[in-house]
């Protein structure tokens, strides 16, 4: 039972779902990176960006998988 608003509605639930989870993801970003910095800056700063790169990942393959579906 895909009713239209339902269908208008997921997507909106779905993205404010993952801004939510990155949010509270940078919100200790800095703290992991402080500590990984400890051990190798290099690390540490491979962190961050594969953390800032995995988000616009997510919202590009949600793209992709909602093209796909037509939606």
């Amino acid at each position: 039972m895909n009713t239209p608003e339902k269908k208008e509605r997921s997507p909106a639930i779905a993205a404010a779902v993952i801004l939510v989870v990155v949010g509270l993801g940078f919100f200790v970003l800095p703290k992991i990176m402080l500590w990984l910095g400890t051990y190798s800056p290099w690390l540490a700063a491979a962190f961050g960006a594969v953390f800032v790169l995995g988000f616009f990942l997510i919202f590009w393959l949600r793209a992709r998988y909602q093209r796909g579906r037509g939606l």
